[in-house]
């Protein structure tokens, strides 16, 4: 690994500071105090998450005669994921979408290669990118359908006329540390990015309020105690189009965003206020595997 890329993955670790919990206005003997820092530290939960997004079936690194030789592909990714596990007990893995399409390897296995991939990884969640759909809806669930521990998320793409309702959910819960963490997903609109015959009986809705409706679910009846958004809908426009800065500071009760479509390289997450004036961090990790976004919780 080149010393440009640790520096590049160096860069990309940051550390939020959850909401500290409340501590009693006195301890009564040294004792007491002693045992409330005790309580106080196994209640915390220490949560690295590390997220993908782009892979655009990259299984190998980039050729020789690419600017980025030898780096990228999942091997690479592997490697560092292991490494990170192996010094972090509570790992969250999270991709955000167009796993496929991009070298022969999706040509010649229609994505099977990535997805077993993920599975082996133990990826706790991804969504749905625009060029997931490259060889159809249909196709997608026939994928879904052969590789069962890909956990496919969307709140905001409205799939009950498809086959796709079998296997995508609005939301998932993970048990972690004591804690319950909460993951869901958005969707970009189809318009001018996937051919209306690829995705028949699919429909889009609006991101933040179908997005807003399930992180409120999440934070008041499923009692999660951190919100994670996976999103394919770009970092950022000079538009009115909707992209991750945009529904992070519409929304609330959200803990980062991380995001893919635009292949966004990032130096660190950046902090967005959000509808109740509450900071979130919204990340993304270029693209191919060229680097693995992280970022350190306390909760």
């Amino acid at each position: 690994m080149s010393l440009n890329r640790k520096r590049f993955l160096h860069q990309m670790a940051i550390i939020a500071a959850g909401a500290a919990l409340p501590m009693n206005a006195m301890a009564k003997t040294l004792q007491s105090a002693s045992d409330s820092s005790k309580n106080k530290a196994q209640d915390r939960l220490d949560l690295l998450v590390l997220h993908t997004n782009d892979l655009h079936s990259r299984i190998e690194p980039f050729p020789a005669n690419h600017p980025m030789a030898g780096k990228g592909g999942i091997a690479n990714l592997a490697t560092l994921i292991q490494q990170h596990r192996k010094l972090h007990p509570h790992v969250l893995l999270l991709d955000c979408g167009d796993v496929f399409q991009g070298t022969p390897y999706f040509n010649l296995f229609g994505g099977a290669v990535e997805y077993q991939w993920m599975q082996n990884m133990g990826y706790h969640a991804t969504t749905m990118g625009n060029h997931d759909f490259d060889n159809g809806i249909e196709h997608l669930a026939n994928m879904l359908e052969k590789n069962p521990g890909v956990g496919m998320l969307n709140c905001n793409y409205d799939l009950s006329k498809t086959r796709l309702k079998e296997f995508v959910k609005p939301y998932r819960l993970v048990k972690m540390g004591g804690k319950t963490i909460g993951i869901t997903a958005v969707g970009i609109s189809p318009e001018n990015l996937i051919l209306d015959r690829m995705i028949p009986g699919l429909g889009y809705q609006d991101p933040v309020t179908t997005l807003q409706k399930t992180v409120d679910y999440l934070r008041t009846d499923a009692h999660c105690d951190a919100v994670f958004v996976i999103s394919h809908l770009g970092y950022s426009y000079d538009t009115d189009k909707i992209d991750d800065l945009k529904l992070a500071a519409q929304s609330h009760g959200i803990t980062a965003i991380m995001g893919g479509h635009t292949h966004t390289f990032l130096e660190k997450a950046t902090e967005v206020t959000n509808a109740k004036g509450q900071t979130v961090l919204v990340n993304q990790a270029g693209w191919g595997g060229l680097m693995l976004g992280q970022l350190r919780f306390s909760i």
